[in-house]
């Protein structure tokens, strides 16, 4: 077998990029495992952060790469790959006995770059866009239809779109647009919004943005880009028609647990389950960050369970 760390870590946003900072504090023998070619996660596609502490008004790629910069000063190893699967393997390296003997229980990673092993694995990979599921959606994405406003915002300069969603990053992307698009139309299934009054209030600052209160989307049309969309109100069922240059989707995530479903304990929308102490149901293995369940999905509480899971594998490797 080859060389077996004391942690793995699969994922760099801010939970796995925190969690790589106290384990290199820790002085555990770690790695991190990232798919993409830059870390950071979802933040660095956030135009400005305003609820980080110390940092107000922060650029998300500007935040991101501090949290990079921060494991690498201290040491942090990086290697991208993007993990297939996490078996539990007999240092021999033959599959584990029936036995409940933690000591015996090494982590295999499997991924396109090969195998690895460790004595502990955190999963930190985050969540994903989630899509609308509506016809046309799939058909025109990325000719119109975007996942992010801070990615794409720009191709929609003087130009009218819509965001749909109610949220904090729905309202944020909004009010990004906003300051260059002639019109936004965010459309919200809800008769109020769920983001943080401070955005609402910088969002009802701006003229060119329109509300649609207590409507869904059903329908997106166009022949090689957006073109169209289609309206409906929930509470009266009148039908409307948008013509839009773009939409901008913004109603929650979906987590990247697909390499963990088979082995570890998730809820019925995927989030795997762990507590505060980012323990899972198996012995060794800790979820931190959005790919859990958890209250509250920000930024800071993603890098609090990064401290929390290595101080977990911290008591978990004493038992050992």
């Amino acid at each position: 077998m080859d060389k077996i760390y004391d942690l793995i870590i699969i994922g760099s946003g801010p939970a796995g990029l925190s969690a790589a900072i106290y384990a290199e504090r820790a002085r555990l023998e770690t790695l991190v495992l990232e798919k993409e070619y830059i870390s950071g996660g979802q933040v660095v596609n956030t135009y400005e952060v305003d609820n980080y502490p110390g940092f107000p008004g922060v650029n998300g790629y500007e935040l991101g790469m501090k949290l990079r910069q921060h494991a690498d000063s201290l040491g942090a190893k990086f290697t991208i790959a993007t993990v297939n699967h996490i078996k539990i393997e007999a240092p021999c390296g033959c599959p584990e006995s029936m036995d409940n003997n933690i000591e015996v229980k090494v982590k295999k990673i499997e991924t396109d770059q090969g195998d690895f092993y460790s004595k502990t694995v955190i999963i930190a990979t985050g969540a994903k866009h989630r899509e609308l599921g509506v016809k046309g959606e799939k058909e025109l994405a990325g000719m119109g239809v975007s996942y992010c406003a801070t990615c794409d915002g720009a191709f929609f300069k003087d130009r009218v779109v819509a965001v749909v969603g109610g949220g904090d990053v729905a309202v944020e992307d909004a009010i990004f647009l906003a300051r260059g698009c002639e019109k936004v139309c965010l459309i919200h299934r809800r008769d109020e919004l769920r983001a943080a009054k401070s955005l609402q209030e910088k969002l009802f600052s701006y003229n060119n943005v329109e509300i649609i209160w207590d409507t869904e989307v059903y329908e997106i049309c166009g022949e090689d880009h957006v073109e169209v969309v289609k309206i409906q109100n929930n509470k009266t069922n009148e039908k409307r028609i948008l013509h839009l240059d773009g939409i901008f989707i913004a109603v929650g995530t979906s987590p990247n647990s697909e390499l963990a479903e088979k082995l570890i304990e998730v809820n019925e929308q995927g989030y795997i389950y762990a507590e505060e102490n980012c323990e899972t149901n198996v012995t060794g293995i800790f979820a931190a960050g959005d790919v859990r369940t958890k209250m509250l999905r920000q930024i800071i509480t993603a890098a609090a369970d990064g401290a929390n899971a290595v101080s977990s594998v911290q008591s978990h490797l004493l038992l050992q």
